[in-house]
């Protein structure tokens, strides 16, 4: 478990200590971060990482109004990683990743964590290359936000009384994945625009069919 924040929130057994044990992200509490590999499929290609997603459709997945998005991008907490816009005519492309980075800020927001630590801590997953996010819990006690990767964490968290409310990422992941899959992306090496599955519309053809 690693934290973000000022760091005067008081520490919990283990916080920093070492390989297995809490781990801070940020301040007088941080610690060493161990090297995780990344999750890959079967073929070797991290999931989703050929698909790309445009402005509305990230926001419509995690459930912000676009005036956020652009101004997150423009002050650099959430950027798209597949595709900057450049000038006029060109648009931003968000990585299914990215999407779910956009859904816990927003999460967090309306939680009450300050956008300054919400920075810090989207700063460091950036630096790890947002990896393992579908099996991280964030939590925090306000003004500290603490990263946890096993239960163990999260129970030392609490035995600590640091943490007061957590994102499970996991189901952020999910939620956007399901969200994703009924909305339009576009392949980042071709262009080529994939239609999402829309349960209404599925329902329309069966009835067409039942007439």
């Amino acid at each position: 478990m690693r934290s973000s924040g000022d760091g005067t929130a008081g520490g919990a057994p283990g916080l920093g200590s070492g390989e297995g044990g809490p781990y801070a992200l940020h301040g007088s509490q941080a610690g060493r971060v161990p090297t995780r590999p990344s999750a890959v499929t079967s073929d070797g290609v991290t999931p989703s990482e050929q698909v790309g997603y445009r402005g509305p459709t990230a926001c419509a997945a995690a459930g912000i109004t676009y005036r956020q998005l652009d101004y997150w991008a423009r002050t650099g907490l959430v950027e798209p990683s597949v595709r900057a816009a450049y000038g006029s005519g060109t648009q931003r492309l968000y990585s299914f990743r990215d999407v779910v980075v956009l859904k816990v800020v927003k999460r967090f927001l309306d939680t009450g964590v300050s956008l300054q630590n919400i920075r810090t801590t989207v700063r460091h997953l950036r630096e790890r290359g947002f990896t393992d996010l579908e099996r991280m819990t964030l939590m925090s006690d306000g003004a500290t936000v603490y990263e946890c990767t096993s239960p163990d964490e999260v129970h030392d968290l609490l035995q600590g009384g640091q943490g007061v409310f957590g994102i499970a990422v996991g189901v952020v992941w999910r939620d956007v994945e399901s969200a994703l899959s009924q909305l339009h992306g576009e392949r980042v090496d071709t262009g080529e625009t994939l239609v999402g599955h829309n349960p209404a519309d599925e329902l329309a053809r069966r009835r067409h069919r039942a007439v």
